[in-house]
């Protein structure tokens, strides 16, 4: 019995140490694959997906008006294939989505840009000390499905959204959105902006289970993802 306990302490301190030297491997080492787990699936990178099945079935789009939706496949032409919106949510704010980002422009540089890496080095060492933000973009398989809600995105401004955009804790408590930017040419998306702090206390505590992103943005997006607080440790640090 004392082997076996044995056997199992030594292959979790494998495991152990096996996490961790892949959480302290340098974000300027990581591969394509690696960049966008962190953006797009990791604790402070997760994807929402919206699908439409409705196409999926081939209906004639001339000739036939019994289909519900035929005169808006008229108007942009037949799909027959589902289709998907995936809203990419990130903490801006969190260091990794940061490293995450400035990996994914390094990778595609054909040649090294001195000048460019000191850039991005300086955004991902950029201090967030007084706020969060999360960052959304989106994409789709149709882009024409994609058009409604960029135009959302892109019209929305934040006195239409404070009253239902916030983030909110496992405890019920909620924080409204401070200040909403909406895309530019960045590629970092629509920026919706809280503060970091309430009452001279971080909102955002380890011991605070959940923390749940939601946005009405219009009558198109719909956004409720929702972040497990304590899995957000990087380096010994909460990152928000």
């Amino acid at each position: 019995m004392r082997k076996i306990r044995a056997a199992l302490l030594v292959g979790l301190a494998l495991s152990s140490a096996g996490a961790i030297q892949k959480k302290l491997k340098p974000w300027t080492e990581w591969s394509k694959k690696d960049a966008e787990k962190i953006l797009n699936d990791s604790p402070w990178g997760q994807t929402q997906v919206v699908t439409d099945t409705t196409e999926m079935t081939y209906t004639p789009t001339s000739g036939s008006s019994r289909s519900p939706n035929a005169g808006e496949r008229a108007q942009r032409g037949a799909v027959n294939q589902e289709v998907y919106l995936k809203y990419r949510i990130r903490f801006l704010s969190a260091r990794p989505i940061r490293q995450g980002l400035a990996r994914m422009i390094e990778i595609e540089q054909k040649t090294p840009d001195p000048a460019l890496s000191d850039q991005l080095r300086g955004f991902v060492e950029r201090s967030f000390d007084d706020y969060i933000v999360v960052a959304v973009v989106f994409e789709s398989n149709d882009q024409r499905f994609a058009g409604p809600a960029m135009q959302e995105i892109n019209s929305a401004v934040a006195g239409t959204l404070k009253n239902n955009t916030y983030l909110e804790l496992s405890d019920g408590r909620r924080l409204f959105l401070m200040e909403y930017r909406a895309p530019i040419n960045d590629g970092l998306g629509a920026k919706f902006v809280f503060t970091r702090k309430v009452d001279g206390k971080p909102f955002i505590t380890a011991n605070a289970g959940e923390v749940r992103f939601f946005t009405e943005v219009g009558a198109t997006v719909k956004l409720n993802q929702r972040f497990k607080i304590s899995d957000m440790m990087y380096d010994g640090k909460l990152e928000f």
